[in-house]
């Protein structure tokens, strides 16, 4: 059962409206009343005193909502504390509000709030306000986010490394091809050119893979056959060698030390996790594991009414595709309008979904099948995940592989038909 919308009863009690453009250094604020009139403009610093001065003017609004165009983020954390209502604002739609306001394309931070708070005025009553996380859940979220970036930065420096060596160090790469582990970072701090690798002999190779446990019966002639020759296909030119050395060395170093910042995320990540009361909920999804499933609860939160149906949420996680239709003319593309962290961390699952439930490789085969790409199949099987997980989170209750069967088989759902026997019977 779904949990009432909060929109009309909050909406109803506001008695002012105002449009909030934030920035680095300064703040605009625009209060508009019931009527549309403009009742105050306060420009004030992002320090202490400016805040100081936002309280102060705004204690003659108790009512008092406010239209922001973003979600997070500072300004929104004070506005909140505040005491205010808050509507977050798409960039886009805000952009709409301006125009019009001023059709000739006139720009400024003042015209910008008024415009958000008077759009607020008139269409507010179908916006949703921003509905506050608890602490566990905040942490969790910003965490698990922060360390999304890390694994970028990640990726960035591990792409730089191995073109650094493409250009002198070729048997580097030839020997490992997982450059995101720690032991090849460690392989380049070690014997940083060609020439140290090749000199330093076979005892010292055998040495280093057994301490960094990369010794492997599959594999271990080919690199030792890889090392000895390392020196017979370098770069030729000595200065490109000892330039592209030192950076190599530096690249390896900073990925080590953001692997270890890693593990301390993921550590601290897994701990809080463990002590959020919904962590039996998203931890029996099948294929979440413990990077997975803390992604997906910090992201739905554990307020319930932020999504006041499976519908909501789908759309909110751009799984929903976008229709457009005009006379005869029928688009559907892709959502982009939508959380993409959720969306990324979706798509992540609903391929890992597949190699331990039935249903769903038989879902994203059936799709396959249809002609869909990779990433379109696993977006209409993260889409039918998002109902699921929806009514799990609403009623907080673990994912039974046994009782989504059963609701399968009494709604007659055309997946069951893909199953073999004795999958569907199960």
């Amino acid at each position: 059962m779904s949990t009432p919308d909060p929109v009309p009863s909050v909406f109803s009690q506001l008695t002012h409206f105002g449009g909030f453009d934030w920035a680095q250094c300064e703040h605009q604020l625009v209060v508009v009343d019931p009527q549309g009139k403009i009742v105050l403009s306060l420009r004030f610093a992002n320090d202490a005193a400016g805040w100081a001065l936002f309280r102060e003017k705004i204690a003659a609004f108790p009512k008092l909502g406010i239209a922001i165009e973003t979600n997070c983020g500072p300004a929104v954390e004070r506005v909140l504390d505040a005491g205010l209502t808050v509507y977050p604002l798409n960039p886009k739609a805000a952009e709409r509000y301006r125009d019009r306001k001023a059709p000739s394309g006139a720009k400024d931070d003042e015209l910008d709030a008024w415009s958000m708070g008077d759009g607020l005025r008139t269409d507010g009553h179908g916006w949703r306000p921003l509905l506050a996380q608890d602490p566990l859940t905040t942490e969790l979220r910003l965490l698990c986010r922060d360390e999304i970036a890390l694994i970028e930065q990640r990726t960035a420096l591990v792409n730089q490394l191995k073109a650094t060596l493409h250009e002198y160090y070729p048997a580097a790469l030839d020997a490992f091809d997982e450059w995101t582990s720690v032991g090849p970072w460690q392989f380049v701090i070690t014997f940083p050119d060609p020439h140290r690798l090749a000199s330093a002999g076979k005892r010292k190779w055998e040495r280093f893979l057994h301490a960094h446990k990369l010794y492997r019966p599959q594999t271990i002639h080919k690199r030792l056959e890889t090392f000895a020759r390392a020196a017979t296909f370098a770069n030729p030119n000595a200065a490109v060698t000892k330039a592209k050395t030192l950076l190599a060395v530096s690249l390896a170093k900073q990925l080590c030390l953001l692997e270890s910042q890693l593990d301390e995320y993921r550590s601290r990540i897994v701990s809080l996790f463990n002590d959020h009361p919904d962590n039996g909920c998203f931890g029996s999804l099948p294929g979440a594991g413990e990077k997975i499933a803390p992604r997906l609860l910090s992201e739905l939160g554990s307020n319930r009414e932020v999504f006041a149906s499976a519908e909501a949420l789908q759309s909110y996680a751009g799984t929903a595709p976008l229709t457009k239709e005009s006379g005869k003319s029928r688009i559907v593309s892709m959502r982009r309008a939508c959380n993409k962290t959720l969306r990324a961390t979706i798509h992540l699952w609903a391929d890992l979904s597949r190699k331990s439930c039935t249903w769903a490789q038989a879902f994203y085969e059936k799709k396959k099948a249809d002609g869909m790409s990779h990433a379109a199949a696993l977006r209409c099987l993260g889409q039918r995940w998002m109902k699921i997980v929806w009514k799990m989170w609403q009623t907080r209750t673990p994912y039974n592989e046994a009782l989504h069967m059963k609701n399968q088989v009494k709604h007659g759902s055309w997946v069951i038909k893909l199953l073999p026997s004795k999958a569907a019977t199960t």
